[in-house]
C-alpha cells in the first residue's frame, strides 16, 4: 500500500452521513470497501464499486479492514457493535461518528484492545464542505490518526481535540449546526410569504441569501461580527432588524440555550 492509497474499509451503516463519506472516498481511490447496511436500498448508489452485506455474518471471511468505520445511529451501538469486536486490536482503527457514544462506552462494547477515534461530521460533507473534530484516545498511533485525518478530510475540514469531553458541544453546535442554518432559511422565506412575497421568489431569496452569506463568510478574514457590522448601515433597515434579532431575550439566549441542550442531549447517549 501507497501513501496515496486508502486501505480496505469497512463502513457500518450507509445513511445520509455513511454514504456521504463513502462517495468521498471513492473519489479519493478507496479500492476496496464492505458496507454493512440491512436496507438495501440505502447503499444501491454504490452497486458495483463497493462489497454490500446485510449483517456482520455476511462480512467475506478474510476480510481485514484497516479502519471500521461506525456510521449508525447510538441508540443502536449496544446491540451493534459487539458483532464487529472481532476487528479490534492494534492493527485496525475504528473511527466512531455517533453522536454522544463516548470511547469508555464503545470499549465496553468492542473490547479494550479498541483503537477509536471518535468524530463528528456534519451534513454538508454531502457536497464535500463538510466539518468534522475529532479526538483520538489513547492507543492510537500517529498513523492512524493519519489515516482519520484522511478519511475524514476527504468531506471537509478537520480539527481535533485532547479533550474527549468537548465533543459533546462541538456534535452541538457543528453536528447539528446545519438543522439551525436551514431553520434560517425556512424562517426566513416564511416571514418573506408574510410580508407578500410570492411564494416561490420567497424560498429563492431565503436559499440565495444564506447559501451566499456562508460562500462570503468562509471568503472572508473578517470576523463574522465585522461581516455582519458592514450590512448594518445606522438607522437603516437592517438595524431595526437586528434591534429585534439581538434583544436580550431574543436570537443570542435562544441559540446558547439551545446549544447547552443539545450538549446535555449527546451526554445523555454516552453509553
Amino acid at each position: 500500500m501507497t501513501e496515496t492509497t486508502l486501505p480496505p474499509l469497512l463502513l457500518v451503516g450507509c445513511g445520509k452521513m455513511g454514504g456521504a463519506m463513502l462517495a468521498g472516498w471513492l473519489e479519493q481511490g478507496l479500492s476496496e470497501a464492505v458496507v454493512v447496511e440491512p436496507y438495501a436500498p440505502a447503499a444501491a448508489a454504490f452497486a458495483g464499486r463497493v462489497t454490500v452485506v446485510p449483517d456482520a455474518a455476511s462480512i467475506p471471511a478474510g476480510f481485514a479492514p484497516g479502519a471500521v468505520v461506525l456510521a449508525i445511529k447510538p441508540q443502536e451501538a449496544a446491540a451493534t457493535l459487539p458483532h464487529f469486536a472481532r476487528f479490534a486490536g492494534p492493527g485496525t482503527l475504528f473511527v466512531s461518528i455517533m453522536a454522544g457514544r463516548n470511547v469508555a462506552g464503545m470499549r465496553a462494547l468492542l473490547g479494550e484492545n479498541a483503537a477509536l477515534v471518535r468524530a463528528m461530521p456534519n451534513t454538508p460533507a454531502a457536497v464535500r464542505q463538510g466539518y468534522t473534530c475529532c479526538h483520538a484516545s489513547m492507543g492510537v498511533t500517529a498513523a492512524q490518526r493519519a489515516l482519520a485525518d484522511r478519511l475524514l478530510t476527504a468531506v471537509g475540514l478537520v480539527d481535533w481535540v485532547d479533550d474527549e469531553a468537548l465533543i459533546d458541544p462541538v456534535t452541538a453546535v457543528s453536528g447539528g449546526g446545519p438543522a439551525y442554518v436551514f431553520l434560517l432559511a425556512e424562517v426566513m422565506e416564511a416571514a418573506a410569504i408574510e410580508q407578500g412575497l410570492p411564494p416561490e421568489l420567497a424560498r429563492r431569496m431565503a436559499r440565495a441569501t444564506v447559501s451566499g452569506s456562508g460562500a462570503l463568510l468562509a471568503a472572508s478574514s473578517e470576523e463574522s461580527a465585522q461581516l455582519r457590522k458592514n450590512v448594518t448601515s445606522p438607522k437603516g433597515t437592517t438595524e431595526r432588524a437586528l434591534n429585534v434579532l439581538m434583544a436580550p431575550e431574543a436570537l443570542p439566549k435562544l441559540m446558547s440555550e439551545a446549544i447547552a441542550a443539545a450538549t446535555a442531549r449527546s451526554r445523555e447517549l454516552a453509553g
